[in-house]
């Protein structure tokens, strides 16, 4: 007698196409997963710390901090790396970086303050920005910060909080100006090809309370050129002269800002960032080069060499932070992808807006990988964690995990809809520490008050209508 052979499980027909795993992108990446984060299984994160979940390693952002600092330091005598605040202002990732050596570069009184709490001395905190109220301006001077002028009236400002304390102030000015490269910034400071920077520089140099030490600049972000940078400190170093010859002032430094990338993907951009985004070492190149050959006839003037000052931010802390999220549900939408839903959405991502974040599965996927819409747990359309990407089946539960995500995530995220999470740090010496705790809804509501007259229940203050 003939034996039946097993009945077989019903499988779903698909078309799938056969190729080697490369197209003009690169090689396909959906077989790759995140299953452990510095050797911490991302399960067990998520086991104790709750979803969604932001993840720092304490032991990337020192080896980036370093290897950032040690590729300028080997290239250019005197240099001063100032820590961003507005890319990431968690404690925890501010004094690691200050322990590696760097100064505080902020842009706002909150800012400010948060470093002085932090224990940065007022001389070394560089205070940026538009807008400096005035008893911040007074406070940083009487503390010695770097101030660097973002306006005329800002200039006038500080020169009366100078007078009164009667003294001096060393001061700095930020300039805008275009490389040919990058897009003008030019609602930030004194604008260099229509004069204004050099009126401003003659404004200072001329006045007894202020004493004009310093040229800042700001070209951009995310930037991905080396050759800006050249040609930006090509434009510094000819108007340091400039003011110099026209003034007596002797320029100490020169601050060309931030703006390295980090190894994320912009959106719109085809190259992958190991293809597009430049070394540490490659700007540092750029950057010294160009300042050696512009102050190459200094020493034999009599003047000696500036300090270059960098103010670096998303460059050493983007990838040195994850955010591991929960797949919530699965649907097909009307054009046939499917789409699912996560725990974490743009309130917590913000930088998804414009960054294509690579995502990956914390377990080996299973099943045919399909073009997957990402999105998250809030009620508003433009909550996209990613607009499409390669998946293989995810089932509720699923853990996701976007990297990089260290940078403008957590200075950026919104309280909107959802509490914000558990932020946690993988220490170099082992275990993981909480560097923020998740919020719940007496700190969402603990700014708030409520009238007497408000404070009635529904019940008792309205009847009821069917």
């Amino acid at each position: 007698m003939k034996q039946s052979s097993p009945r077989k499980t019903w499988v779903a027909p698909s078309i799938r196409s056969h190729n080697s795993g490369l197209n003009k992108f690169g090689a396909a990446r959906h077989h790759l997963v995140t299953e452990a984060i510095e050797g911490t299984p991302v399960a067990e994160l998520i086991a104790r710390f709750g979803s969604p979940l932001f993840v720092f390693s304490e032991k990337r952002l020192r080896e980036n901090a370093r290897r950032l600092k040690r590729a300028f330091a080997t290239r250019w005598p005197r240099v001063i790396n100032a820590w961003s605040y507005k890319t990431n202002y968690l404690g925890a990732v501010c004094n690691t970086l200050h322990q590696e050596g760097y100064w505080a570069e902020v842009v706002s009184a909150f800012e400010y303050e948060k470093a002085r709490a932090l224990g940065v001395p007022g001389n070394r905190i560089i205070f940026n920005g538009p807008y400096k109220p005035l008893a911040a301006l007074e406070r940083a001077a009487a503390e010695g910060a770097r101030i660097h002028l973002d306006s005329l009236d800002e200039l006038y400002s500080l020169e009366e909080v100078a007078r009164r304390l009667g003294k001096a102030l060393p001061v700095g000015i930020r300039l805008n100006f275009d490389t040919g490269l990058t897009d003008p910034w030019s609602r930030f400071g004194f604008n260099l090809e229509s004069g204004q920077a050099l009126d401003a520089a003659r404004r200072v140099a001329s006045s007894p309370h202020l004493k004009l030490t310093g040229l800042h600049s700001h070209i951009g972000t995310f930037i991905t050129d080396p050759r800006a940078y050249a040609a930006a400190v090509r434009i510094l170093t000819a108007f340091m002269d400039t003011v110099e010859t026209q003034t007596g002032t002797l320029i100490e430094y020169l601050d060309i800002g931030g703006g390295f990338a980090s190894r994320n993907a912009l959106q719109g951009v085809y190259l992958p960032p190991e293809q597009l985004v430049p070394s540490p070492e490659q700007y540092a190149e750029a950057v010294c080069d160009a300042l050696m050959a512009g102050t190459r006839d200094r020493e034999a003037r009599g003047f000696p060499r500036p300090v270059l000052v960098l103010e670096t931010g998303r460059a050493v802390v983007d990838d040195a932070g994850s955010l591991i999220t929960s797949v919530a549900s699965n649907k097909r939408l009307p054009d046939g992808r499917r789409g699912v839903v996560l725990d974490a959405g743009v309130n917590l991502l913000f930088t998804a807006f414009w960054y294509n974040h690579d995502v990956r599965p914390a377990r080996r996927p299973e099943g045919i990988p399909e073009e997957t819409v990402l999105y998250g747990p809030l009620c508003m359309n433009i909550d996209v964690m990613r607009q499409s990407v390669q998946m293989p089946p995810l089932v509720v539960g699923d853990l996701l995990v976007f990297n990089p995500a260290g940078a403008y995530n957590n200075s950026q995220w919104l309280q909107f809809i959802e509490y914000r999470p558990n932020v946690v740090m993988l220490m170099e010496g082992g275990g993981v520490e909480v560097v923020r705790v998740r919020e719940d809804l007496a700190v969402v509501t603990a700014q708030e008050r409520l009238p007497e007259r408000l404070s009635r229940p529904f019940s008792e203050g309205c009847d009821d209508a069917v």
